[in-house]
């Protein structure tokens, strides 16, 4: 079945009149037709609406438009990995503030099950018409039955911002074995923090927790030999740090301290192994990310030199 047969395989007509269907290679253009100032979503980050074949982030299937009388009046792009077979998230969505019912017919009769993530200017709230067009897609994406799960604080370390010095306290060994990390990981989050893990816990269980953690270093184009777990210097484990490389680039893929350890600090020296390490192989910046009410972490990538750039809702 050609690609232009799928998409129209896949159109619902509403009794409203409302029209919503996946792109095809050959209307790709009409994504680019939605009228959005541009003060939310993806578009803040400097990324366009490319496809694939446009040597972009995007697939016509998995992106979906809502249309009355030919007209967009609604679009959503869920984005993977280049060798992801299925929508990692829903990280672009758009819908017409007096429109709303049409963002949330699309995100209902589209085929994708995954997290929504809403990102927006660190100071979101502050402007009149920014907080706007946050609440609008929030109000859609609620009454398409999602619910917020987080809000995060997303942070980009530069060159300009000072490498913050070792502590020193710490050893750090590469660990090859995936048994050992996984056992590492069941530690940390069996006492977290984290709004992500603590979700997958109560859906799934620690067990499928850790291992899915495990899944997104695999998936990391980064090398499994940059994984290290930290010890004192008497030979306990304290925890596990991963630099790490996601699409967008160089990135904090995981800080965790075991229960026994914490209160001693160590999550920033763990953070700041990651940095040097980073820096060390090349990286002119390191992205990072907190939950907003992680208030011990937000605390160390501030005194690591880590300001916020943007804030990110995530709902599932």
């Amino acid at each position: 079945m050609t690609a232009a047969r799928q998409a129209t395989s896949h159109a619902t007509h509403g009794d409203d009149g409302l029209v919503v269907r996946a792109l095809t290679e050959e209307d790709v253009p009409l994504f680019r037709t939605f009228e959005d100032p541009g003060l939310v979503g993806r578009v803040i980050t400097g990324v366009d609406y490319r496809t694939v074949a446009e040597d972009g982030d995007y697939r016509p299937d998995w992106t979906w438009v809502a249309l009355r009388e030919g007209r967009v009046v609604a679009r959503a792009a869920w984005w993977g990995g280049k060798d992801d077979t299925e929508p990692v998230n829903l990280n672009w969505f758009d819908v017409r503030d007096d429109d709303l019912e049409a963002g949330v017919e699309l995100l209902r009769r589209a085929p994708y099950d995954v997290e929504y993530e809403l990102i927006l200017p660190a100071g979101w709230r502050e402007d009149p018409r920014t907080r706007a067009a946050a609440e609008a897609r929030i109000e859609a994406v609620t009454r398409a039955g999602m619910k917020l799960l987080v809000e995060r604080l997303r942070y980009r370390w530069t060159p300009e911002n000072g490498l913050p010095e070792r502590p020193g306290r710490l050893e750090f060994r590469a660990e090859p074995d995936d048994a050992v990390i996984l056992d590492v990981l069941r530690q940390v989050h069996s006492a977290t923090l984290d709004a992500h893990a603590r979700h997958a816990i109560e859906v799934s269980g620690l067990d499928t927790a850790a291992q899915e953690e495990l899944d997104f270093f695999h998936w990391c184009p980064s090398p499994r030999e940059w994984w290290q777990l930290a010890y004192t210097p008497e030979g306990e484990l304290v925890g596990l740090h991963v630099p790490a490389h996601n699409p967008g680039g160089p990135c904090v893929g995981f800080i965790g301290v075991v229960p026994e350890q914490r209160g001693h600090g160590y999550a920033y020296d763990l953070l700041v192994e990651t940095t040097h390490f980073l820096v060390e192989h090349g990286a002119e910046f390191v992205a990072g990310a907190t939950d907003d009410g992680n208030f011990p972490m937000a605390a160390n990538f501030t005194k690591a030199g880590y300001p916020v750039t943007e804030k990110r809702i995530n709902f599932v």
